[in-house]
């Protein structure tokens, strides 16, 4: 496209260096312009013009081969297009100029020649100044026509896109509403499908009666109980069951309900038939095997377990069916039973009675064999061992069985009980005719130490499938506790309540001196006080409750002669605490607790007749009896701690005889109705009375205990100051500061006999300094009454007390210094060194518990 201007600048030497000038880009110089110093015409270029011809005439060849890049888009191709037009039109266009400035060459002759020629070639000249302009305006033209083309095709292409957006609409709406009407076919289809399946589904449960109903009523219909099919046919008959029950609203819902519960019945019954058929088999094939031979004790528990094991699992899952069926549901009411519960006590019934009838004979023979022996035969806690061993055994294997015939302990304690019952018909009348208070004991303790469990809360619970025997053992237990109970009280009516004491047995203190002689000359008494070189010389009391023994040795376990201690004390309390020693822990807790207060209560009773006894008997005085009952209450006081006697309320009544007995003669005389016989009634004591029977034992205890120490303390205290008594000191001439001095005489006295009555009853230093603390105290508070009484009367009469001190020799001593005065006669001894030992004193000074 641009050969023509390198034509031009061939001929056009000024313009070719600018033109070669690759730096700079500057605007081509118009032809039109007045031609500069530089464009001028030049004779010189003319001459030139010659040589420039040649070199045009060797250029005159074909053009230089070049590959041309491959036409990536139309407008590449029309680029190279061009450009192979425009090199062929400029190499003939050159080609002819140059032949033609050749030939006008050839033909100038003068100036006027050139003249022309130089015209003509400035016109050429001119005219290829114009082809750039010439070939770029081509180019537009093509370049618009090729455009016109594209907007013509673009425009066809819109158009029939347009078309094509109509009818793809047009498409789009017919595919939509076919899609609407295929969604709802499906949608009907679908539920014509479930409405189908449904049908299917609630006909199904309609549809399995007529087959299962020919099924169980055909003949041999029991034949197929322990088939696979069996359980399956039942499950259907559970699913049709619970189905009718939850649509009771189909129209004959009821109708088969009830015949499905018919058809379950009848199952059932084909499952119990056949499972007390087997049974029956196995029991007579046992039976006959042991009644044609003499067997063994081995062989014969190997015909009755191994042969009652084998296809007993098989049976179990038959009545597993059973059972299933028996549960009560959640929301059933108390007490309310299974609707087939009938049909598997019924299989409980006939396996309880087909193994009693196998079972029970072999016990009974054999508990008849223990009964027999010569070891047994008469010992009662003997024959419970082996008997009770025995049993175990047998309903151990029986138990044993049963968790393999079926599931759940449901009636089996109650077979085991029956297993039992020869043991009881044995062991039942040994214990009713068993007098030896000892061998129940010892029958209790066996019982429980053995075969019961502990029921503490720290025991650990039994497992539910573990074997509980002791469900079994406890009537036997409360028999012989039954049997020791009445034995116990026969003992408390005949041996404490109704006891009748000997002569000897009441000879005190002569009996204490006996039994401390005795004591002394067999071991060294233990010392109690505290004190280095004690000189006690009776037998100490132990300090902490015991169990009494009949029959304890001598030197028994307490360290000390239990014999003579236990001589010492009253036949009634040595019964008392070996009786609560006997039945402690093997009787109740209410039942012992009871016991235990009419024992203690009885007890008291009789340690209160035998101190008057004591009393009464010659030679003693009212001292006497009370240091009896205050020596037996302690031992007895201490002794009842070790049983954990609990508090027993009292019982309560109301005594209407006297209301009943007023009221009658009130009727038989007419003046019921009279206000003034009604005032009496009420006001006069003829209100119901509230009986009390019995007082807790402890606070008995403590409350006859309390009353016979202040007792013995008011006594010696009211002997020491009789001389300034009320009735002394209200005599006409009563000589206070005489009666002080008698009260010396009589205190020396008094306090030495004190000491040796304490001595001669009483072991325990602690309780003795105690006791004559307490006179001590009584004595001084007797004082201080009368004292008030004389300081009163006499500033009555206005004469002047003196101070503390001893006072005028016709005064009467302050209180202080009586005080001081009395505790050098009583020297009690300090309550420290009496208690290095750490225990509570029984009594405080004055005299309470």
């Amino acid at each position: 496209m641009y050969d023509d201007a390198s034509l031009y600048y061939s001929f056009n030497p000024s313009a070719q260096s600018q033109h070669d000038k690759p730096a700079k880009h500057k605007r081509k110089q118009s032809l039109l312009e007045k031609p500069t110093e530089e464009t001028q015409a030049d004779i010189g270029h003319v001459d030139g013009r010659k040589t420039d011809f040649q070199a045009i005439d060797h250029s005159n060849g074909p053009p230089e081969a070049t590959l041309k890049r491959r036409a990536q888009s139309y407008s590449d191709f029309h680029d190279a297009v061009k450009a192979v037009l425009g090199k062929d039109s400029v190499g003939e266009e050159k080609e002819r100029s140059q032949g033609s400035a050749k030939a006008e060459f050839e033909g100038i002759k003068s100036e006027l020649d050139f003249a022309d020629w130089y015209d003509g070639l400035e016109h050429e000249l001119l005219s290829s100044g114009h082809d750039d302009y010439t070939a770029y305006q081509k180019q537009l033209e093509l370049s618009q026509s090729h455009l016109d083309h594209l907007l013509s095709d673009t425009s066809s292409t819109l158009n029939h896109l347009a078309s094509l957006s109509n009818s793809f609409s047009e498409v789009e709406a017919q595919t939509t509403i076919f899609q609407k009407q295929c969604e709802g076919l499906l949608d009907e289809q679908k539920r014509i499908t479930e409405l189908a399946d449904q049908l299917d589904h609630n006909l199904k449960y309609y549809n399995f009666l007529e087959p299962v109903t020919r099924k169980l009523n055909a003949p041999g219909a029991g034949n197929f109980v322990r088939g696979k099919e069996f359980s399956e046919m039942l499950a259907r008959l559970d699913d049709c069951l619970e189905y009718m029950a939850a649509h009771p609203n189909h129209l004959e819902a009821a109708t088969y309900m009830s015949r499905y519960k018919l058809l379950m019945t009848r199952s059932l019954t084909l499952i119990r038939v056949h499972f007390v058929s087997a049974l029956r088999e196995i029991a007579s094939d046992v039976s006959k095997r042991i009644a044609d031979k003499q067997l063994n004790d081995t062989t014969n528990s190997a015909l009755l377990y191994a042969k009652f094991r084998f296809g007993a699992s098989e049976l179990k899952e038959v009545a597993q069916e059973i059972r299933k069926r028996a549960i009560l549901p959640v929301d059933a009411e108390p007490g309310a039973e299974g609707e087939y519960q009938s049909l598997m006590n019924e299989l409980y019934t006939s396996y309880s009675a087909t193994r009693g009838r196998l079972v029970i004979p072999l016990a009974r023979k054999k508990l008849h064999d223990i009964a027999m022996a010569p070891s047994t035969s008469k010992d009662l806690v003997a024959f419970a061992r082996s008997s009770i061993g025995y049993t175990k055994g047998v309903c151990s294997d029986e138990y044993e069985l049963w968790r393999e015939w079926f599931e759940g302990e449901d009636e089996l304690y109650d077979f085991l009980e029956s297993v039992c019952e020869p043991l009881y018909d044995h062991l039942r009348p040994r214990i009713i005719h068993e007098t030896q208070i000892l061998k129940l004991c010892e029958l209790c303790t066996f019982l429980q130490t053995r075969y019961m469990h502990d029921q503490d809360e720290d025991a650990e619970p039994i497992e539910a499938n573990q074997f509980d025997f002791s469900r079994l053992i406890r009537t036997a237990l409360e028999d012989a506790q039954t049997r020791l109970v009445f034995r116990a009280q026969a003992i408390l009516r005949a041996e404490i309540e109704r006891y009748k004491p000997k002569k000897e047995e009441l000879d005190y203190p002569a009996r204490n001196r006996q039994i401390s002689l005795s004591g002394t000359k067999s071991q060294r008494p233990t010392v109690l006080s505290g004190r280095k070189g004690s000189n006690e010389p009776d037998t100490p009391m132990p300090k902490t409750p015991m169990v009494v023994e009949e029959g304890d040795s001598p030197s028994g376990r307490w360290g000390f002669d239990t014999e003579a201690a236990f001589n010492g004390w009253y036949p009634t309390l040595r019964k008392a605490i070996w009786l609560l020693s006997r039945i402690y822990r093997l009787v109740n807790s209410t039942v012992f607790d009871d016991l235990a207060h009419n024992i203690v209560h009885q007890t008291t009773l009789s340690l209160q007749h035998a101190s008057n006894l004591v009393t009464q008997k010659p030679g003693n005085s009212a001292v006497d009896g009370r240091l009896f009952l205050i020596k037996h209450l302690l031992i007895l006081k201490q002794q009842i701690v070790a049983f954990d006697i609990e508090y027993v309320t009292p019982e309560i009544s109301f005594d209407f005889s006297s209301v009943t007995s007023t009221f009658w003669e009130l009727r038989e005389r007419g003046g019921l109705f009279d206000p003034r016989n009604l005032w009496r009634i009420m006001g006069g004591g003829l209100i119901p009375k509230v009986v009390q029977n019995m007082l807790d034992a402890k606070v008995e205890l403590d409350g006859s205990l309390r009353t016979v120490i202040n007792d013995l303390t008011s006594d010696f205290a009211s002997r020491i100051t009789k001389p300034v008594d009320a009735s002394a000191t209200a005599k006409r001439g009563f000589d206070a500061p005489q009666a002080v001095n008698v009260i010396h005489k009589v205190a020396e006295k008094e306090v030495a006999m004190l000491r040796r009555k304490l001595d001669e009853y009483l072991d325990d230093v602690r309780t003795k300094e105690t006791l004559v603390a307490a006179v001590q105290d009584q004595v001084i508070q007797n004082y201080e009454t009368f004292y008030d009484i004389y300081t009163a009367e006499k500033r009555s009469n206005g004469k002047q007390m003196s101070k503390k001190g001893k006072g005028r020799d016709d005064e009467a001593w302050d209180p202080d210094m009586f005080s001081e005065w009395v505790a050098s006669i009583f020297k009690v001894r300090g309550m420290g060194s009496l208690d290095e030992d750490g225990d509570s004193r029984s009594l405080s000074r004055n005299g309470s518990i």
